[in-house]
């Protein structure tokens, strides 16, 4: 039996990976030890800084929050701790989907056995997973709402997917995509586009059977882009790049949180909530992964298509009332800005374009992360 903790309604978490570069080279270096050794040290952060699979990365964890405003300042706030510490070992701190030019091969493994099972299991592509990522949780307040709002959630991947994209380059190279993460991360056995299960219990005889054949052994092992976790209460939303700044995770925060509570609302109504084939969903996420903010995506189950931005402005209107209870209409609004300034995949290839040196492209992450605006 798989146990769904109790959960506030639309609470809100994120985490947010961030990537540790040498200050001179601008390319990945291994002191995520050093690092948390000394976050170890600072109460504010002993427990919200934690590291990943790699040891170029730690992940930065807000608390749990009812706003988007609450969020960002937590997460703003552990920055701001965090950065004296990053500056004492001459490191830079950036986010992005990938880094620009970094190899693989150059990367070390965090000494952890579940890591080391990992690798050993996946092998070629477990060593290529040098991604990056953003993780939002939000709170559902019934375990039975949980797959239908799941299963209403997917047909927002490629809005995601297309706000977020951030790694146009691997090892150096442009890889035409505007996300090039979202297709390394899918390589995985258990991550990419969840199943739509009907019931709970059919959801939990997947996860029963994928334990019993030694697929997982924890069910936080199911990498799926958006999940359950069962754990927290939440649905957690793992579709988007590594974002750069804090303007933009707050702008995707709100939209999910918006969509969240805006489909649990219509459950508590007795709706029943829009669902679409799992090959949609498929087409859809390669599309907002090759075409970023000029993917046209396939709507609804009509099979009707649009320009995913032209999708996104309209999302973003019906959505307003929902933010204004939510206490998010300005963050919401933010959606918009992507479509103005451009994704974070579009402003690295225009550095790119102008000055030809991808070290200058993780200098433009690196301040934005720094400003947290674009």
């Amino acid at each position: 039996m798989v146990t769904f903790a109790r959960s506030a309604r639309s609470t809100l978490g994120v985490e947010w990976e961030l990537a540790l570069l040498d200050r001179h080279s601008l390319d990945l270096v291994p002191a995520a030890a050093a690092v948390l050794e000394r976050t170890a040290q600072v109460p504010a952060l002993e427990r919200s800084v934690v590291g990943e699979m790699l040891t170029n990365t730690v992940e930065v964890v807000s608390g749990v929050h009812t706003d988007v405003s609450g969020v960002i300042g937590d997460l703003r706030g552990k920055v701001e701790a965090l950065t004296p510490l990053t500056d004492a070992l001459d490191i830079d701190l950036m986010c992005a989907g990938t880094h620009p030019f970094a190899l693989w091969q150059n990367q070390t493994v965090t000494d952890k056995d579940r890591y080391a099972e990992l690798i050993n299991r996946t092998q070629w592509w477990g060593h290529h997973m040098l991604i990056y990522g953003v993780h939002t949780h939000v709170g559902i307040d019934s375990r039975e709402k949980v797959l239908p709002i799941l299963g209403a959630l997917l047909a927002y991947v490629p809005h995601l997917q297309a706000v977020s994209a951030s790694s146009p380059f691997w090892e150096a190279t442009d890889t035409r995509y505007a996300s090039n993460r979202a297709m390394m991360f899918q390589q995985l056995p258990t991550a990419g586009l969840p199943f739509q299960f009907e019931t709970w219990s059919a959801y939990e005889k997947y996860v029963a059977d994928m334990m019993h054949t030694g697929v997982i052994d924890e069910i936080n092992e199911i990498r799926w882009d958006i999940r359950p976790s069962p754990g927290w209460g939440t649905i957690e939303v793992r579709v988007c790049d590594g974002i750069p700044t804090l303007d933009e995770i707050a702008a995707v925060t709100a939209f999910v949180q918006c969509l969240v509570d805006d489909f649990s609302e219509r459950l508590d109504r007795g709706e029943t909530l829009p669902r679409m084939p799992d090959w949609f969903h498929v087409e859809n996420k390669w599309r907002a992964a090759r075409y970023g903010m000029e993917a046209i995506i396939i709507e609804n189950a009509a099979a009707e298509e649009r320009l995913v931005t032209e999708v996104i402005a309209d999302e973003v209107a019906r959505l307003e009332p929902v933010a204004e209870r939510l206490g998010c209409a300005e963050e919401l609004a933010g959606m918009l800005r992507f479509a103005e300034v451009g994704a974070s995949y579009q402003r690295q290839r225009a550095v790119f374009e102008r000055t030809g040196d991808l070290k200058e492209v993780a200098r433009l992450l690196v301040e934005e992360f720094k400003t947290g605006a674009i």
